[in-house]
């Protein structure tokens, strides 16, 4: 049992992972491709359509695995798998950039690679709607011509945003329940449900003839996640009995002991925090989370009062979670001009701004500037959510004007208000004991999430954990599994207008204007 790990960087990484590839499978070479320097920023004008196919081709007995996103920070996941000459998508998200670029919404990787290959690809699945997993779709769209296959929620909240661009009639969008199987190309794969912090998580069984693989997507195993189904744990099991070539796992929580919580203890904790409170009360966490939307409205008419929603992102969720059941039986929410009058007593704000951004509910109210909602002394403001990694400068400042203000701030460091939705190290031992994987290969999280999730991996029994970067060919196999290549991961990044070819870390703003113009 060992655990590979790439040790370049850039483009000398990718020259190793070419000389390794030539030992192997000569048809793996022409796939390295070598872009501009990752100093440079950014090339202005607009994206050029994707020049003709060269690089690797599926055989039958393989899986080839191309994480063109996700291997390489949390965020902007988008999974290739190559079998008898198809192509398979999983997902297709977006990276929020936060203080990292100003001007930029928002990073996703550049299509150009399977865009070449559209004539081979069979489908894009969708493990679940989070927009580090479907952000990018609808700015894709025109270049990822495949059918698009998701839940009923996932669809739902895709649907929206086509039809937002304008583009919806175009698209081949086809839903299938938690749980379905469905054949794509030479590729049969099933659904399995779990938990995750928005509702229709599922993990992806790909069966292959070469073997099966298994795409975990985010989850946890929560035994009361408040809406939806729990995990299938029997599936699992099943799974593992028929044998697992490799699992591809979610790593985010790798690193941290213990096992993940479950949404009725974030319930729970929001009970008590209302308990007893005089004023009003502000509770903000992300918008997708669907169950802590339930909580808050349960937690709220537990104590006598009723919840506003604020912003935009908790609308739609709303409409989405409504149209599939998941919010049956509450009180509806209230509008804003109820909310304006209604006695501080009884009133709970549900707002957007868990990361401090600028433009969200919870930083207009607490800077005085949203128009209908406001916060005073004697007022209580909830995050129900984590600090993401990069935000906390920003999330402190919303707290201090909040103090300023007289406003008692509750996180999670100081009540039980918040789970994770993805498994800790305890989980993951769970998930291999259930799967039994021959190798593991760890996504979903930066490189030092990847390196412990690998270490693990190995203390439980894999044959060879593989840790990768972005960009990295991977042959799974009955024989010869190994990093076979590399293709350089391009990025594209939005700023709210166009989507600009992406390079290094910060858009001069000069050249954004050019590109603007282009």
């Amino acid at each position: 049992m060992t655990v590979s790990r790439n040790r370049g960087r850039g483009a000398s990484h990718g020259r190793a992972a070419a000389s390794r590839g030539a030992a192997l499978h000569d048809h793996t070479r022409a796939s390295l491709h070598r872009g501009p320097s990752p100093a440079a920023t950014l090339k202005t004008g607009p994206v050029k359509a994707a020049s003709a196919k060269t690089g690797p081709v599926p055989g039958a007995d393989e899986v080839l695995f191309l994480p063109l996103g996700g291997c390489s920070r949390i965020g902007m996941n988008m999974a290739l798998y190559g079998h008898a000459g198809k192509w398979l998508i999983v997902d297709a998200g977006v990276a929020f950039m936060g203080d990292e670029a100003p001007g930029i919404n928002a990073l996703m990787a550049d299509p150009r690679f399977i865009e070449e290959r559209m004539a081979d690809v069979v489908g894009l699945v969708v493990t679940h709607a989070h927009e580090d997993h479907i952000g990018a779709i609808h700015h894709l769209w025109p270049r990822l011509t495949c059918p698009i296959y998701a839940t009923p929620f996932a669809s739902h909240v895709i649907r929206e945003r086509l039809k937002e661009k304008g583009v919806m009639r175009d698209v081949r969008l086809r839903t299938f329940e938690v749980g379905a199987t469905f054949d794509l190309g030479p590729f049969r794969v099933e659904s399995i449900a779990v938990t995750h912090s928005i509702p229709e998580p599922v993990s992806l069984a790909i069966r292959t003839a070469a073997g099966t693989v298994l795409h975990t997507g985010d989850w946890k195993f929560d035994p009361d996640p408040l809406v939806g189904q729990t995990a299938d744990l029997a599936a699992f099991r099943r799974l593992g009995d028929e044998g697992v070539l490799a699992m591809l796992c979610d790593s985010t929580n790798a690193d941290v002991d213990g096992t993940t919580g479950s949404e009725a203890s974030a319930r729970a904790g929001l009970m008590e925090a209302f308990a007893g409170r005089k004023g009003a009360i502000a509770v903000t966490g992300f918008a997708s989370n669907v169950a802590r939307m339930r909580a808050v409205a349960e937690a709220a008419a537990a104590n006598g009062r009723k919840v506003v929603l604020a912003g935009r992102s908790l609308l739609r969720m709303e409409k989405a979670a409504r149209s599939c059941g998941y919010l049956d039986g509450l009180p509806g929410f209230i509008g804003m001009d109820e909310a304006s009058w209604a006695d501080r007593r009884s009133l709970v704000m549900l707002c957007t701004g868990s990361q401090g951004e600028e433009r969200a509910a919870l930083s207009r109210i607490a800077r005085d500037g949203h128009r209908e909602l406001w916060l005073e002394r004697g007022d209580t403001a909830i995050f129900s959510a984590r600090a993401i990694p990069g935000n906390e400068e920003s999330i402190g400042a919303v707290q201090n004007h909040l103090r300023a203000r007289g406003v008692e701030v509750l996180t999670p460091a100081d009540a039980p208000v918040h789970v994770s939705g993805h498994p800790k190290r305890d989980d993951l031992r769970l998930m291999y004991e259930l799967v039994r994987p021959r190798f593991a290969v760890p996504v979903h999280g930066t490189m030092e999430h990847l390196e412990a999730h690998a270490r693990l991996a190995r203390t439980c029994g894999v044959e060879r954990a593989l840790v990768l970067e972005d960009g990295d060919l991977v042959r799974l196999a009955a024989e010869g599994t190994a990093v076979v290549g590399h293709v350089e991961p391009r990025r594209l990044a939005d700023d709210g207008r166009a989507l600009l070819q992406w390079r290094g870390s910060v858009v001069p703003e000069d050249e954004r204007h050019l590109a603007l113009a282009a």
